[in-house]
This record gives structure tokens, sequence and C-alpha cells, in this order.
């Protein structure tokens, strides 16, 4: 049976499909794999735009490690199944009393898939989900199965936290979990040019603050959330404005108007235009996962680098040159975000706080010559492309972005020799594993 990510840029037919629902039946599944000399993989729920998650061998799927093994309300920490989606455990946190420091806007990813590519949010003050990691089960190479934390394989635990699957299979998390909080969520327009004036001080003033930039418009549409407590009295967003704004204009009606710009690509200056008037301003106060998560039923295509702050301002400056002075028909906005600087080996803000520049393009209009600027652009800004998004970096430009990246390498090396967790994308990023060199 073949198998697609989300977006579709990425399809394969593996030679085997096994549905674990053990950390044994994990390491059993990869002791089978090497003996039948096949690469093995665990997919997460396909929301990587790269081949990350690739398995032309052995693919395994996590819908069966999905349990919580424990849950301590007075330290917060929490030990789950790598294969619960963050959209099923959010609600089981809430339960006790819990919640994630932060999220993405996106809850579908598994909790292993959204760590092991560095998913983050927006927030000055804040790090990926990955910071929130305290404890790792990894099934290595050879069928072993390991336990990593600050104290224990610190090397390892240092450099797994984000590492796309090329260590080990991650087979359960701990994750530091905080007490349940509510999020007040500002949304309202704002000239660009104000915006990227004043982006230092609304960052500041904000315990979360990101905004989308249309290409082809003047508006940025800004996103401001303050953290409260979770038995703050709560309005939620209205069903009617979520039903006009999240379904039908930015899911069904913008679907529409995107088949009609693929046709007629002189359309889709207008389309941005109106598509940015036509989301309303917002104020409601909701449980933080009911705010944080957003539904994205259009599909696109995405790159997003990590760029250091006082870069972003020139670099989003120069790409709006570009699209003024060019013919290119450009449908999905930008993403702007802010993330704290970690110590995680491969993750793209390591020792550097970061703004993140995420670009789009409809999977239905040619992306290439859109993403190849934008990648210029924010690498010449010494950008760190995100694991999980579109970019066309290899192994010799990684090496230049990321201080740890040989040691990376090495522990790869070690660890798996042969390949066994290898597939295209990581020989590309990583280089092939020394026995598959030969």
């Amino acid at each position: 049976m073949s198998w697609q990510n989300w977006a579709g840029t990425e399809r394969v037919t593996p030679a085997r499909v096994v549905a674990p629902a053990t950390t044994d039946e994990v390491a059993a599944a990869v002791k089978t794999a090497v003996g039948d000399e096949l690469p093995v993989r665990m997919i997460g729920s396909g929301h990587s735009f790269t081949g990350a998650a690739v398995a032309p061998g052995v693919q395994l799927v996590p819908d069966r490690l999905d349990g919580v093994h424990s849950v301590d309300r007075e330290s917060g920490l929490v030990t789950i199944a790598a294969g619960i989606p963050l959209h099923r455990l959010n609600p089981i946190l809430a339960r006790h009393g819990l919640a994630m420091e932060i999220l993405g806007d996106i809850d579908r990813q598994t909790v292993a898939g959204a760590i092991s590519t560095g998913t983050h949010g927006s927030g000055a003050e804040f790090g990926s989900i990955s910071t929130q990691v305290r404890g790792l089960e990894l099934v290595l190479a050879d069928g072993s199965v390991v336990e990593c934390s600050a104290t224990e394989r610190p090397e390892l635990f240092e450099a797994a936290r984000v590492s796309f699957g090329a260590l080990g299979v991650i087979t359960k998390v701990t994750l530091q979990c905080v007490p349940l909080y509510a999020l007040r969520a500002v949304d309202a327009a704002a000239p660009l040019e104000d915006v990227l004036d004043g982006v230092d001080d609304l960052v500041a003033a904000n315990d979360h603050f990101e905004f989308f930039w249309f290409p082809h418009t003047t508006t940025s549409l800004t996103r401001r959330f303050q953290r409260l407590p979770g038995d703050t009295e709560l309005r939620p967003m209205s069903r009617l404005t979520r039903t006009v704004d999240d379904r039908i204009v930015t899911n069904i009606g913008f679907e529409a108007m995107l088949r009609a710009g693929t046709r007629f690509p002189r359309l889709v200056p207008g389309i941005t235009r109106f598509v940015t008037k036509a989301i309303s301003a917002r104020d409601f106060t909701d449980l933080a996962p009911n705010v944080f998560a957003s539904e994205r039923n259009v599909r696109f295509r995405e790159g997003e680098y990590f760029v250091p702050r006082d870069a972003l301002v020139p670099a989003l400056r120069e790409l709006k040159r570009w699209v003024d002075t060019h013919d290119e028909p450009v449908s999905f906005p930008f993403e702007v975000r802010f993330v704290r600087h970690d110590d995680i080996w491969l993750s793209p803000a390591y020792q550097r706080d970061s703004a993140v520049v995420a670009f789009h393009q409809y999977h239905r209009m040619p992306h290439e010559r859109w993403f190849d600027v934008c990648e210029d652009v924010l690498g010449a800004a010494g950008g760190r492309p995100h694991w999980g998004k579109m970019h066309r970096l290899d192994a010799s430009a990684m090496r230049e972005r990321y201080p740890r990246f040989d040691d990376f390498v090495a522990l790869r090396d070690h660890l798996d020799p042969a390949g066994v967790f290898a597939n295209p994308y990581l020989d590309r990023v990583l280089g092939p594993a020394p026995e598959a060199r030969r």
C-alpha cells in the first residue's frame, strides 16, 4: 500500500508495514528489518513537508503507540507513548489540570514527530516543543532499548530531542508540563510597515506574538496572546465567528478562490487582498490548546527558516521588494514567529534567539521559483531551515550552519553505522552512514 504525506510532496510504497503496540514490538520489528537487510523508519502523522518520514523499507506506523504511562500533577512530568497525537494528548492533560508550555498552530502531529523535527510556536521566552522534553526511550539500530535524559546518557539526550529519526525510534517521551492555563487572543490587522518598525516592542509586550503577511498587500494580520490562569472566566470564540472565519473564509472560500487563481494567475493579487480584508478582528479567551491550534484544510507547500532576530526586518523588506517588482503570483502568506534559543544540537534555534519565517504556496501552483528566492534571501541572512519543511540544502550546507553538526553525525555513525534508519532525505542532509558509503 502506498503512503503519502499531508501535503502530497512525498510518496512511497513500503516493502512492509508494521503497527507495533509496545516498545518490545518496535524492537522486534527493527531486528527483523535488519535481518532482512531493509531500512526501517517510524512515520508520524505525515505533517512534515520533507522526506524525513519516508520509509521505503519497513514502515512503522505509530497508531497503537498512543498510551499515557504516567502523570505526576505535582511535578508536571508526564510520560507518554510517542505515537499519541497532540490533539488527543491536550484534553488528557487538561483533565489532570496540566498543559504543554507551548504548542504550534497545528496539533495533528504525533508527539515524537513534533519533537523530532523541532516543531515550535511563537514567544520570545519560549523554546520549541523539544525543549519541554525531560526524557526519551529509544530503540537503537541493533534493537536494544535505551533511555536518556539530562543525567542518563546526556550526550544522546542533547542530540535526540531534534533528530528526525536518525538516532533511533522514539517510543516514549517524558514532557515537562505546566499548570493548565488560558490565553486571551487578540487578532487584528495592522499596516505591514508599522509592524516591521515596531516588531521588537510587539514581541516584548506580548507573551506570544506572531503575524501573517500576504504578498501583494501592505497589511499584516497580527496575533497577540496573553497567558492567564486556568480558572479564568473563558470567553471562547463564537461558533458563528469560527464558522465564518476558520471554515468559510480561510478554508472553503480560500480553496475555491485559489482554484480560480491556479487557472488565472492574474487573479492572485486580488485574492490575497480580499482574504486579508475578509478575516475579522477577534478578541476571545479560551484554554490554551483551543487558541494555539487552528484548522488547516487547504493544502499547500511550505518552507521555513530560522533567522537571527536582527535579520528579520531587512530580509522581509527585501522579499517584499522582490514581489513588488516581479510578476510571481504568491497566493499564501508569510507567517512570522519568534522562538527562544536552546542547546539542542540540531535545533534551528541552537544558541540563537530566532525569528522564524514560513513561506508557502498553494499546492496546485508552481512554487519552485518563489521558494528559491525565499531561500536565497533567508539563507543569506544566516537562516537555518526547519527540518520538516521544504528546503534544498544538503549536508555540506548544514555543516556551515550548525556548530554541533559533526558531533551529531559522529553520534549517528556510532549508533547506526549501517544506515538502518537512513532514507534519501537523511542521506542528503546528514550524508550517508559510514558502512553505506562503501
